[in-house]
């Protein structure tokens, strides 16, 4: 017996594929010069454009920003604090090469936490990193196995570490995607150290450096992430920016100069959001349905979303959408908080388009014997109607 909560209802869902499915005609996008890139929507996580997005290729100093992610995260759970002293050991001290970026910390001198974090972020400082790793993990082969513990637990499939910098190492490799994977993961997770990625300098050591991300001089609504070059590596940059509601990830690797890097992220940027829009239908937690509660000491339970539904589609397809709500019209307790009980499916022009799981957004024990047994003799002959 399914109830009236079974209805079409104006929602949407995640996991949409604009291209395949989007009536609206989207222009290609651009042609670039590059060993890979990804265009990644941050709320929907969908994919509106790419190139050898799994390839296998040298991420140089776009690795750090797994390295800052594992110092923020640490902060955030209380295992480090800011003020905490890093010592500039003498194998991660920098002598000073045009080879390599600096912080400049001293030998044998100490550094806090925080002012390491914008040593990495900001100034890529090699010096930074590996004093980071070392006073996390012991050494930089230790906090390497960590970098790759987590970069498995994010899903980043194609990435192996060896080092905490990306200075050229063999096995030592990521991919597009896994890097618009790993900025995602910053920005959402790491929400109190993320304004850090877009600050423009950084003088520690009476010596002020900048950021040589320039698309944070030139366009303000880019607000991070990483550069990264090496001569085989080539210029690398992993940006977000955000105009109106909706957030962008772009990665590009390989690129001929810093200016091209520079000039491909902004014609990415510009053609996603021309051509996409991003809305959020319903946020989780939100009770979209409430169904009946057979055996348990509720009669009802309230049902909805473990997380926020998002969509991204071509523009002009947004009032296009039509979303059915699946749910029983009755469950049998006891009923687990955050239990899957039905799904929304989302349809653009006839077509399934992504569909969410719904679930049971608080917790229903089972009742009594004497109120089981009731319950058992009420719908014995509600079934026989």
């Amino acid at each position: 017996v399914m109830s009236s909560y079974n209805k079409i209802f104006a929602l949407s869902a995640t996991l949409i594929s604009p291209f395949a499915q989007a009536t609206t005609v989207i222009p290609a996008p651009p042609v670039l010069e590059n060993k890979a890139f990804v265009l990644m929507d941050y709320d929907s996580g969908k994919i509106l454009a790419e190139s050898n997005a799994h390839g296998h290729l040298a991420p140089a100093s776009l690795t750090k920003m797994m390295t800052s992610f594992l110092v923020e995260q640490r902060l955030l759970k209380g295992q480090l604090k800011e003020d905490d002293q890093v010592l500039m050991s003498q194998n991660a001290w920098c002598r000073g090469t045009s080879k390599e970026s600096c912080m400049y910390v001293p030998l044998n001198s100490y550094a806090s936490v925080l002012d390491m974090l914008r040593g990495i972020i900001i100034q890529s400082g090699n010096d930074a990193s590996e004093a980071v790793a070392e006073h996390l993990a012991g050494s930089e082969e230790a906090f390497a196995e960590l970098m790759n513990g987590e970069a498995k637990r994010l899903g980043m499939n194609d990435t192996q570490f060896k080092n905490a910098t990306g200075l050229t190492q063999d096995g030592h490799y990521t991919s597009a995607y896994d890097m618009a994977t790993l900025a995602h993961a910053i920005i959402k997770d790491s929400s109190k150290y993320y304004p850090i990625y877009s600050e423009k300098e950084f003088t520690y050591n009476n010596i002020k450096q900048g950021n040589r991300n320039a698309l944070l001089f030139t366009d303000p609504t880019v607000d991070g992430l990483k550069t990264g070059h090496t001569d085989e590596a080539g210029y690398c940059l992993t940006a977000s920016s955000k105009r109106g509601s909706m957030r962008l990830i772009s990665v590009v690797m390989g690129t001929p100069s810093m200016q091209a890097r520079a000039d491909q992220t902004r014609a990415l940027f510009n053609w996603g959001f021309s051509n996409f829009e991003t809305a959020q239908i319903r946020p989780k937690g939100q009770e979209l349905a409430k169904p009946v509660v057979w055996f348990g000491q509720a009669e009802n339970v309230s049902v909805g979303l473990a997380s926020d539904m998002n969509v991204t589609l071509a523009r002009g397809e947004k009032d296009k959408l039509q979303i059915s709500l699946q749910v029983p019209s009755s469950l049998d307790a006891p009923i687990k908080q955050g239990q899957e009980v039905g799904k929304i499916i989302a349809t653009l022009d006839g077509k399934t388009v992504g569909e969410q799981a719904l679930v049971a957004l608080q917790p229903v024990e089972q009742a009594g014997f004497f109120t089981r047994m009731w319950h058992g003799i009420k719908r014995f002959f509600a079934n026989l109607f």
